[in-house]
């Protein structure tokens, strides 16, 4: 149910993961069945997924303080996941990205506070 990680880099509390979402992931079945898209809840749990394994272990979900859903994800598209923790705050922001030829266009952003 995970994307195909294509890359990661780490810089301290920020990790920025290259993904594909490929179209035989269950994610896509029935979400919607003429134009599929990656639903959001797909989004967060990938996000919740890399966070806790690689920035935060032993955290746990509280709630979304944030979140925006602004592009498409299509079967197949390559994704720029990135994840900054800010342990002070529990706070977990995340930005997907669809990297494109002349510009990068955001998919979605938010915040997970985590306990």
């Amino acid at each position: 149910m995970l994307p195909v990680e294509l890359d990661a880099q780490q810089q301290g509390t920020t990790l920025t993961l290259r993904l594909r979402a490929s179209a035989d992931l269950f994610w896509f079945r029935g979400h919607f069945p003429t134009l599929p898209i990656l639903p959001g809840v797909a989004q967060l749990d990938w996000v919740m997924h890399y966070g806790l394994t690689r920035l935060a272990p032993g955290k746990a979900f509280a709630s979304i303080d944030n979140i925006k859903f602004q592009q498409p994800i299509p079967p197949d598209a390559e994704l720029e996941l990135q994840l900054h923790w800010q342990e002070e705050k529990s706070l977990l922001s995340f930005s997907y990205s669809l990297p494109g030829h002349d510009s990068v266009d955001v998919a979605s952003s938010g915040k997970i506070r985590l306990c």
